[in-house]
């Protein structure tokens, strides 16, 4: 059989939850207002699947841009580039630093 090219290929251990931390997360995370040029750490939460970002920006440091709605734009930079991906706050932490 070809292999499959899905949007969550190789995510086995990537978007495993620890036993007790299946389900879905405290509320205080979804609440949190995050402002323009705040630093955030993308960690996807897989147990939602509404804007969740690509497997490649999981752990990346990003500046939010704007709010959009219930998601935000996030700058990154990859490589030489410079991307910005829209997701929501279920999978973004605030940075530590």
């Amino acid at each position: 059989m070809p292999k499959s090219k899905g949007y969550r290929r190789g995510t086995r251990k990537l978007l495993r939850k620890k036993q007790r931390e299946r389900g879905l997360q405290p509320l205080g995370r979804l609440l949190h207002e995050y402002k323009p040029d705040e630093k955030v750490v993308i960690i996807i939460d897989s147990s939602v699947h509404k804007g969740m970002p690509h497997r490649r920006y999981h752990g990346r440091v990003g500046l939010v841009k704007e709010k959009r709605g219930r998601a935000y734009t996030v700058k990154l930079k990859v490589g030489n580039k410079e991307k910005t991906i829209i997701l929501r706050p279920e999978h973004m932490r605030q940075h530590k630093g």
